[in-house]
């Protein structure tokens, strides 16, 4: 099998690519990424000697090139990772992730009709489904809880979303789409919630919250995500979305004392800023249809998942200095053009 994974270098794909990589060493994995901003070839980097894998630097917009990477390639199975991912970022500038998250999406997938891919994935998120109130702790996001979206990250997940269901049934592609909790774990941008807080108690410095800390989210570890992608991938039901969660509710102010605490640091570095636009207040996923239909269960509690992410990032603080210094950008020049492997 020749698997196609865009989006390979940012932080899920980097996951699922290691995983993919190791778990099947006869198969083929390719690595399609932009390496935009939060896209890190360093991440790749214990996978780059193995003759299982490649790296392609390229655009999944991009009509011509993707057309032309299918027909020399001859994949069998397409998994998209590659987004604009930031609901910061999309409050700022919304046409690049329209760009990347929709028209990137269609092209991929045009491109999948065309050469038969028998089986197309799409990375999706649980902020498709909007938010919950704080109060209803027994409500949860379930496969047909309607689209109700809040930031136009979570609008341009969404009407990729729906632009996957409609070939699946336009054009018959066997699709699948899994729609996952907020992600935690090893390589993750130190732009987001974890890996920020974590850096910046490292170096004594204010910690910022956005408005009161009690907005709830539900926490999954990165390798239980690659695990369940892989089992919908290879077994999951064509034109079926599947929701991935990690029974692990904690509001953003826990999740922050929690890291504090593990460092040793003082709670006094937290440093409380206005709130996010339209800032979702609780996202919580119901997995039974994951769990019932395929197996799955999460290897991750938050402690246990938590403590393995902290010492991570304890043990390869290089990998994300490097990210606050700007030096990863030039890994793929000295790994890559300078060696004339594109």
């Amino acid at each position: 099998m020749k698997y196609l994974v865009t989006g390979g270098a940012g932080f899920i794909g980097g996951n699922f690519i290691h995983y993919m990589v190791n778990k099947y060493p006869e198969d083929m994995i390719v690595n399609l990424d932009k390496l935009t901003y939060a896209g890190n070839l360093e991440t790749c980097k214990p996978v780059e000697g193995k003759p299982n894998y490649k790296f392609i630097k390229g655009d999944i917009a991009d009509r011509p090139f993707i057309m032309d990477l299918f027909e020399k390639e001859k994949f069998d199975v397409v998994i998209n990772f590659a987004a604009e991912s930031h609901v910061d970022r999309s409050i700022e500038d919304p046409e690049i992730f329209v760009k990347t998250n929709v028209m990137g999406t269609t092209t991929l997938m045009d491109a999948c009709v065309k050469y038969g891919i028998k089986r197309y994935h799409q990375v999706s998120t649980d902020e498709v489904y909007g938010d919950l109130p704080l109060d209803r702790p027994d409500l949860f996001f379930t496969e047909e809880t309607p689209l109700h979206t809040s930031s136009p990250y979570s609008s341009a997940k969404a009407s990729a979303d729906l632009f996957v269901l409609a070939y699946h049934r336009t054009y018959g592609l066997p699709v699948t789409i899994s729609r996952c909790s907020n992600n935690y774990g090893p390589y993750q941008f130190p732009e987001k919630l974890i890996p920020l807080m974590i850096s910046r108690a490292l170096a004594d410095e204010p910690l910022p919250v956005y408005g009161d800390g009690a907005n709830v989210r539900d926490w999954l570890h990165v390798y239980d995500h690659c695990v369940a992608i892989d089992l919908i991938v290879h077994d999951g039901r064509e034109g079926e979305v599947y929701n991935v969660g990690g029974h692990n509710e904690r509001n953003n102010l826990q999740v922050v004392k929690t890291i504090l605490k593990t460092l040793d640091k003082p709670e006094s570095l937290i440093h409380f800023v206005a709130d996010r636009k339209g800032h979702d207040r609780r996202y919580a996923i119901d997995p039974k249809k994951l769990e019932t239909e395929l197996g799955w269960k999460p290897k991750y509690n938050f402690d246990t998942g938590m403590q393995q992410t902290i010492q991570w990032h304890l043990d390869h603080k290089e990998w994300w200095q490097h990210i606050l210094s700007g030096e990863y950008q030039q890994y793929y020049e000295k790994m890559y053009t300078d060696k004339g492997r594109v």
